[in-house]
């Protein structure tokens, strides 16, 4: 038989029962917070074509290759190269020349992508044939339905000058609803614009059909045609070759060597080499140059010992990595920036 507590006793007893309701009440805060529903988001953007965003993290967001993409970083951060497949827009209903002034079109007119409204001629650029057939794909996140709408700029655009509505077709070139869905992308076959020549910019739209959100970009191309008039075309004096050989593969693993060569006419110092892995492979190792990767993109720094890539030169970085390698064992390659053949 327990007899009454003392008075030591009943603050213990006390005590522990404020304990004992604290953590109630904590478990059933934190019971809340996860039951919370979560607002499901669609996300996606333009692969092929790449978008401005998707290029610029390509070339690795922490350091990338060019100009463009540098100075959007230093004004607007990493982050919205992280996040590169959400400028969006959540209550849009197919508002979008209401919502988003000129000037403001490849950011969607919010602050976070501000950096990537800048008007020059130095943004990562997709060469296209005026007229061909071309597979679009838009990197999706979660299947929505909805309409793509892409439209291009008119004869005569001028890059440096902000985008304006007024300087798209006043009708998109391609139109789907509800593509298929390949490897985790929307994808289409479509005709390019015919006639087109020199650097434009494709204006991509995604107006979900089951929400009002909507999904805007720009993606830089330069059309191969057999004029100018339509704004500066790719640097004359800069181009290179890459190729890659599968050197030795194992379960699990290979090893290859990528071979880049500068068909410009300058020097670079220093190099740099971006290119993207696909199938998931993984990096571990790297010579002849310091290898690194991020997500899908991997880069080659010039090593301090050989900076200089002089014309007509070519260098050759090896890794060794984890996966299966695909076809191609790589893709995407850039030097400096620059698309390679």
């Amino acid at each position: 038989m327990t007899g009454p507590l003392n008075r030591e006793g009943q603050t213990v007893r006390r005590r522990i029962l404020g304990l004992a309701g604290a953590v109630a009440t904590l478990v059933a805060a934190a019971t809340a917070v996860v039951a919370a529903p979560q607002p499901a988001l669609a996300h996606g953007a333009m692969t092929s074509p790449a978008t401005r965003t998707y290029a610029c993290y390509l070339e690795g967001p922490e350091s990338p290759l060019t100009n463009a993409c540098r100075d959007a970083v230093a004004q607007g951060g990493t982050q919205p190269l992280y996040d590169w497949y959400g400028v969006l827009i959540g209550n849009n209903a197919g508002r979008h020349r209401q919502l988003i002034p000129d000037g403001q079109l490849c950011g969607a007119g919010t602050a976070k992508y501000a950096a990537y409204n800048a008007a020059r001629t130095d943004w990562p650029t997709t060469e296209l044939t005026p007229g061909a057939d071309h597979r679009f794909t838009y990197a999706a996140w979660a299947p929505h339905p909805g309409t793509f709408e892409l439209y291009v700029t008119r004869d005569g655009y001028d890059p440096t000058t902000p985008l304006a509505w007024s300087d798209l077709e006043p009708v998109p070139f391609s139109t789907v609803t509800n593509p298929r869905i390949v490897n985790g992308a929307y994808e289409w076959d479509g005709v390019l614009p015919a006639g087109k020549t020199g650097r434009h910019v494709i204006y991509s739209i995604w107006q979900r059909s089951d929400s009002p959100e909507a999904f805007f970009n720009c993606s830089d191309v330069v059309f191969d045609g057999d004029g100018g008039g339509s704004g500066p075309g790719p640097d004359p004096e800069a181009g290179c070759t890459a190729s890659v050989t599968l050197d030795q593969r194992w379960p699990g693993g290979f090893q290859a060597t990528l071979t880049v060569r500068n068909d410009g006419q300058a020097s670079l110092r220093p190099w740099s080499i971006g290119w993207h892995m696909p199938g998931g492979a993984t990096i571990g190792s790297g010579w002849n140059a310091s290898v690194s990767q991020s997500g899908h993109m991997a880069r080659a720094d010039a090593p301090s010992w050989n900076e200089l890539l002089a014309p007509g030169s070519s260098v050759s970085v090896g890794f060794i990595a984890s996966g299966e390698p695909s076809t191609p064992v790589v893709e995407g390659t850039r030097l400096n920036g620059v698309a390679c053949d």
